[in-house]
């Protein structure tokens, strides 16, 4: 059996694993590079296999660096089975379109404003394209067996992330891999634990925070702090969110602390409709999460719901203390571009990050320290405040990861590390390597092992 690592290698997005054995190919994840330039011009090179000669695909979750080049496979004449969890598939529906939305809308935006290196300016893909792809998804159950391909095996373990993500376990050729996709945390304000995997021949492990360790301080307190300061200075709380889990945390640790008087009682504003959808999807899947039917009816109540792009432009005209919730939790595109144009320039405002910020992207070089920014093809200056709540984060961090590592009975032959920058891999591979004495290694974009 052959392992190619065609994404995630180096760099903590465009997850994309390709098993082959006996003719047969199976792409496990579909994931767009995001970040640096060099990273995201990959989208648009030549597919990296052969798309008529995949058997499947398989998702670990619906995250964009992990699903959104679906559409370009189906765009590409890819016409197989994509197999994922129910949550999955309920969520590629609501960000695949929207991915593909963003892409037209930011290729018309450029072609308008004119400040495209290419005329005209072209998206990724279409809207045309993210429905044909979501219609190669077929559904499968955790913890349930199924064959991808002649004489393969694979299993979803729910890994705590997000809604519908997973760890897969395949079984093929008298040989097992597993990947972990990206693991969730154990105490997760929102989500239950990762379940453990016990064994597997090989294991592709994701390093995302594989050099460092979340803060232990309760995120609800750093939130409110923040909060409080910039109310105070009578400024708005700009926070850059994924639509899918990081947002639905946010409303809920606002609600609790509206509810226990730690904050005022400000405006909150959810500028997503893709984060709404997602929020009541929470309600469709109640065994993956731990919130009851109430606090899921209490998170999606704390927030006005912008919709159209006009109600969204009337608030970039108001003032004032409030919380304005909006995509995308890099600051890679969507409607929080606008609002970081209207609000990052006054020292009055905040904006927060309460996530991973991947190298190359606006929120890396805003926590970073960057002075200006650089939005729809001018630098806009960062006077205001600019925080960080790390433990607000969906990604185990390396001691949780270790704790994960400890349910397998037997060290796999092989882990290879992917899924973080190369500093947290590498750090993830020593810290393997010397606690638990297993064989580690970081693997190279484009490169292909034999999994003897």
């Amino acid at each position: 059996m052959k392992l190619s690592f065609l994404g995630a290698a180096g760099t903590v997005t465009g997850s994309k694993y390709l098993l082959e054995q006996a003719g047969r190919r199976v792409l496990v994840d579909c994931g767009l590079f995001q970040g640096y330039k060099q990273l995201r011009l990959r989208n648009w090179a030549a597919p990296p296999v052969a798309l008529k000669s995949l058997d499947a695909v398989i998702l670990t979750h619906a995250h964009i660096d992990h699903s959104g080049y679906l559409p370009l496979l189906a765009k590409n004449g890819y016409t197989g089975p994509v197999y994922c969890s129910s949550a999955t598939r309920d969520l590629c529906e609501i960000l695949l379109p929207d991915s593909a939305h963003l892409q037209e809308e930011e290729a018309d935006y450029a072609n308008r404003r004119g400040f495209s290196k290419h005329h005209p300016a072209l998206p990724l893909y279409t809207r045309d394209d993210a429905t044909r792809a979501l219609a190669l998804l077929k559904t499968c159950a955790f913890d349930e067996e199924w064959e991808p391909a002649p004489g393969m095996m694979a299993r979803l373990t729910p890994n705590g992330h997000i809604l519908g993500s997973a760890s897969v376990l395949v079984r093929w050729a008298g040989r097992s891999i597993a990947f972990s996709g990206d693991l969730g945390r154990p105490n997760d304000l929102v989500m239950k634990p990762p379940s453990p995997l016990h064994e597997a021949d090989y294991l592709v492990l994701e390093s995302t925070y594989g050099d460092r360790r979340h803060d232990s301080t309760d995120p609800r307190a750093e939130l409110a702090t923040i909060i409080n300061r910039t109310v105070r200075r009578r400024g708005a709380v700009i926070i850059p969110s994924f639509a899918v889990g990081r947002a639905q945390t946010l409303l809920y640790a606002v609600h609790l602390l509206k509810a226990d008087g730690r904050i005022p009682d400000v405006p909150v504003f959810l500028n997503s409709p893709m984060a709404a959808d997602a929020t009541r999807l929470f309600r469709a899947h109640p065994g993956e999460h731990r919130l009851s039917h109430e606090q899921c009816e209490q998170m999606a109540k704390v927030a006005t719901i912008i919709n159209s792009a006009e109600e969204s432009i009337r608030l970039n005209e108001r003032r004032g203390p409030m919380i304005i919730i909006s995509a995308s939790g890099m600051a890679t595109g969507g409607r929080v571009l606008h609002h970081l144009k209207t609000f990052a320039p006054d020292a009055r405002n905040t904006i927060l990050f309460a996530g991973f910020q991947a190298g190359g992207t606006r929120g890396a070089a805003m926590v970073g320290g960057a002075t200006s920014i650089k939005i729809f093809g001018e630098y806009v200056p960062v006077r205001a405040e600019v925080a960080m709540i790390d433990s607000l984060s969906a990604h185990a961090d390396y001691q949780e990861i270790m704790a994960w590592l400890g349910a397998f009975q037997e060290p796999p032959r092989q882990t290879f590390i992917v899924h973080g920058e190369p500093a947290a891999a590498d750090a993830m591979r020593r810290r393997i390597e010397e606690e638990l004495c297993w064989k580690c290694r970081v693997p190279e974009h484009m490169e292909q092992v034999e999994l003897a």
